[in-house]
């Protein structure tokens, strides 16, 4: 009964809602931010990087982008002028700062070769960023490089949300680097601590205060000491290796602001740097398989719809066909598997998996299949699941075809399949080595579970291929028409396993 005065306070709160609204009184407007684009030989990753931000949940009336680009021997300038073009508009501000003669620096050996002229451009090219955005009255200004993808959209609330002086988003890679360093050392050099790795794999979560971090950041031009900060020139003291990162490292240091990084979301991803040996296309394949990583652990990249990007060009990598078993009851490892392929550049061909749910006991005689007497699974004891007699009517289909189309080497992937970095390349060399060598072959496992690979001996003259032994899963192989028709010849429904049983026993590598 103590409900009733609620109608009349809510009638006063909206009357002073009105009250407010007639005086000028408005919500505080959200914090201004600068994105600062800098962007160098970055076709391979651009595209995914302005969808990206994009994609970020905040006003872009609030968000002015300074865009900067250099010293390019690929399409970058062009996409970020496509790109402006489009979405300009629609920001507070715009800076737009091209160096648009392709060509290298004095001394450089390569695009991935870094100088000392290189090294104090883009500390010359941040700080002027920074100078913008203390002048035009920035409350934040974010750095992100170019192959930085930041999946959450809510990166930037998120990190505002901390209320720290410089802040960054742990990002994910393929290895041990990320955007961060837990250890510096006298001289400025990375120094190993026991608190990076619980922090890089997420075992202790939150925001850590750490000496260094880089590629990714977020400074707020409010917080204190802030107006000290600077990229170039280097602090009057400065010792350090001359190195943007870490003249920023010693900026923030000497100013006594502090630095942190936050893991307790997953904010995106970081692409591993090539050596400086190394190329575009080096760096291009390392961004790719990044793609088919945050496919799988998700959220995946999208490319902004304003770019325009280098065709793909699919094909089945001298393979006579390409086969995906895939089960149509799960669409979203279809779609991860054929948007892995399509990454790649393989064109691959969808085959429906036999649905083990969908078998009872009439159906599987009707098939013409007899369970081998007295299997049981060699760890759990069990005898054969539908789902396993699924699988392997599902894989005999693919061997009956190639058989029936006379196809002499095909490729089989199961849709569960996490690929290594710069699959195809790797392939297509082994592949080739396999055919320079005269290798006489039946089956060759590109992702399994090894048992015993101690006991396995290596291929003489192919050092990427080992005599397997007994081994599991049959996420993907490569198999030639000699062996599916041994395959065949052995009348498997007859006596069936699990196909990952079954395997091992026509090498003669089963344990029983």
């Amino acid at each position: 009964m103590r409900a009733a005065p609620a109608a009349p306070l809510l009638q006063l709160l909206l009357l002073l809602g009105l009250w407010l609204e007639a005086a000028g009184v408005a919500e505080s407007p959200l914090p201004a931010v600068v994105l600062a684009i800098l962007a160098r030989n970055a076709e391979h990753s651009l595209p995914h990087y302005l969808g990206a931000l994009e994609r970020l949940d905040y006003p872009r009336a609030r968000m002015a982008l300074w865009c900067a680009t250099d010293h390019n021997v690929d399409n970058t300038t062009e996409m970020l002028q496509e790109w402006l073009a489009a979405v300009g508009d629609d920001y507070a501000a715009v800076v737009w700062r091209p160096e648009g003669e392709p060509r290298f620096y004095p001394d450089e050996e390569s695009p991935k070769h870094w100088t000392k002229e290189r090294h104090q451009f883009l500390m010359e090219l941040k700080q002027e960023a920074l100078t913008f955005a203390r002048d035009w009255g920035a409350d934040y200004i974010l750095f992100a490089d170019t192959d930085n993808i930041l999946t959450n959209n809510q990166t930037l609330r998120l990190l505002m949300g901390q209320g720290l002086p410089v802040v960054a988003p742990m990002l994910d890679s393929q290895t041990y680097y990320s955007n961060f360093w837990c250890g510096i050392t006298p001289q400025g050099y990375y120094r190993r601590t026991a608190e990076y790795f619980p922090t890089k794999n997420r075992q202790r979560r939150g925001c850590f205060r750490v000496p260094m971090v880089h590629s990714t950041f977020l400074v707020s031009l409010r917080a204190e000491g802030a107006d000290q900060l600077a990229f170039y020139p280097p602090h009057p003291n400065y010792t350090w290796p001359f190195d943007d990162i870490i003249v920023f490292a010693y900026a923030c240091q000497a100013a006594g602001v502090a630095v942190h990084v936050c893991n307790e979301h997953r904010y995106g991803y970081i692409n591993v740097p090539v050596k400086s040996h190394q190329g575009l296309e080096d760096e291009r394949v390392n961004f790719i398989h990044l793609i088919l990583e945050a496919l799988v652990d998700g959220p995946p990249m999208q490319a902004s719809a304003h770019v325009t990007r280098p065709s793909k060009r699919p094909s089945k990598i001298g393979f006579d066909e390409v086969f995906v078993i895939s089960l149509a009851r799960r669409p979203d490892r279809r779609e991860r598997m054929l948007a892995s392929l399509w990454e790649m550049e393989i064109s691959g061909r969808v085959v429906d998996a036999v649905d083990g749910r969908m078998l009872n006991s009439s159906a599987i005689r009707s098939l013409g299949v007899d369970l081998l007497p007295g299997y049981q699974d060699p760890y759990s004891g069990r005898t054969l699941t539908k789902g396993e007699v699924g699988c392997f009517l599902s894989h005999y289909s693919i061997w009956e075809e190639v058989v029936a189309r006379d196809l002499s080497q095909v490729l089989v992937f199961e849709d569960d399949v996490r690929f290594e970095s710069n699959f195809r390349g790797r392939l297509e060399r082994l592949m080739e080595d396999v055919e320079a060598e005269k290798l006489p072959w039946d089956l060759i496992y590109l992702g399994r579970k090894q048992v015993n690979p101690e006991k396995e001996a290596a291929v003489e003259g192919l050092p990427g291929l080992v005599v397997a032994g007994y081994s599991y899963w049959t996420l993907a192989y490569a198999l030639s028409l000699a062996g599916a028709r041994k395959l065949l010849a052995s009348q498997p429904l007859r006596r069936m396993l699990p196909v990952d049983e079954f395997l091992p026993i026509m090498f003669d590598q089963h344990p029983k």
